[in-house]
């Protein structure tokens, strides 16, 4: 049985998953081939509640040819790419069933990205100290880490520069490296597949979603996503959105109400992750600076607010995770923890039941599929309560967003095609 792992967000999913999950079957020449994506639960890398709810997305999923669907916990999920990476292949490896895993990349070609992600190590001191020189030099993190991965490899070409100025490519390096720290016998076959220029990102599609604000009409989100979003995807979101089974999230209500507790709990921030190099001091600096208007309530892509807010030292998803940290209560310490501590399912189709099956007879991971399974496992696993809770918190962040009940995902159960 070939096994296809993807890590994604489907935030929301679109024509380029679609093409992803089809390439794959066929690069494997399986048509039957399981395809088992694990997917950001409450929150996304840039820092912010995902714009469609988890089982929304699961449902697209299932319906546009995944078999089973796996959660990534707050932790990764709200992170740094290496984090992402990392938690996103270290779930699907602990499956046990795991053949192939599959991703995109937008720069560069596979060659050149495996032969970065050999080069790099940034454990090395020569990577560290290009990496201090780099931010001593005033760059953000982010292009400060993309001088010292330039700096310290070599014969790389040209083609560098595309590849580290490249969201996917950057992603794609950490899987690989991901995969170098995990799958140390090479047992996993990697499938690099070149996303499709002409299909819109989901950075284009929320910004398309977002100017369907404050109505959010029917009609309107259907004449601009139909050519944008597989037609099943499509349904699936509209369906639950005209069931009333979830609202699109008010982002500019999410960051008043955040940053008016970060005001509230002034001495208590610095613990949380993320909030290192003085970011707790600068936001503070940003709420008292705060004057009216700076905020507006139709605020809805937070453009006001990134205008506020952004500066050369911090980027923007930087300050979004960190006032997610403190909202959700994710403290230093948590963002240490490289390995998932449980398998969670948010949904399975026919064909990835018998893949279920199996995965509980494989993993050595605890498997959660409703919530209620994970309140036994707490009691004797301190690592595995501190993520869930964690994910439980952030969810209900989320859903009181979604304009669902805060408990909503206690009682929420596998999404089943």
């Amino acid at each position: 049985m070939r096994v296809i792992g993807i890590v994604a967000e489907f935030n929301p999913f679109h024509q380029g998953h679609l093409n992803l999950i089809t390439r794959a079957r066929e690069i494997v020449n399986d048509p039957r081939a399981i395809v088992m994506p694990v997917i950001s639960e409450s929150f996304v890398q840039r820092g912010l509640p995902a714009m469609v709810p988890a089982d929304v997305r699961t449902k697209q999923a299932l319906r546009c040819g995944a078999d089973v669907v796996l959660g990534l916990p707050f932790t990764y999920s709200c992170a740094p790419s290496a984090r992402f990476a990392l938690g996103g292949i270290a779930t699907l490896i602990a499956t046990g069933v795991v053949t192939d895993i599959a991703f995109g990349y937008d720069a560069g070609t596979p060659e050149l990205l495996s032969k970065l992600a050999e080069q790099i190590d940034e454990n090395s001191p020569e990577f560290k100290e290009n990496l201090r020189k780099a931010l001593a030099d005033g760059l953000s993190y982010p292009s400060a880490r993309a001088a010292a991965i330039k700096a310290s490899v070599s014969d790389a070409g040209e083609d560098i520069d595309e590849v580290l100025k490249s969201p996917n490519s950057i992603l794609a390096l950490e899987y690989l490296a991901a995969l170098k720290k995990i799958d140390k016998l090479h047992r996993i076959n990697v499938i690099m597949i070149p996303r499709d220029q002409s299909l819109e990102g989901a950075t284009s599609i929320r910004k398309k979603i977002t100017g369907c604000a404050p109505a959010y009409s029917q009609a309107e989100l259907f004449n601009t996503l139909k050519t944008r979003m597989p037609g099943k995807a499509l349904a699936a979101m509209l369906g639950y959105y005209s069931e009333g089974r979830f609202a699109f999230p008010d982002y500019a209500a999410y960051i008043r109400r955040a940053l008016l507790h970060l005001a509230g709990n002034r001495g208590n921030i610095n613990d949380s992750a993320y909030m290192g190099d003085d970011l707790d001091g600068y936001l503070m600096n940003l709420v008292s600076d705060l004057r009216p208007g700076d905020l507006p309530k139709d605020d809805f892509a937070l453009e006001a607010f990134s205008k506020k807010a952004d500066t050369k030292r911090f980027t923007m998803t930087r300050i979004y995770r960190a006032i997610a940290s403190f909202e959700a209560g994710q403290g230093k310490d948590l963002v240490t923890l490289n390995h998932p501590p449980y398998i969670r399912i948010l949904g399975f189709g026919r064909e990835g039941r018998y893949c279920l099956k199996i995965i509980g007879k494989c993993t050595k991971l605890p498997v959660i599929s409703n919530p209620s399974d994970a309140l036994e496992l707490c009691s004797s696993d301190e690592n595995l309560k501190r993520v869930f809770e964690l994910e439980m918190r952030a969810s209900a962040i989320a859903n009181e967003l979604y304009g669902r009940d805060m408990s909503y995902a206690w009682s929420a159960k596998p999404v089943m095609t």
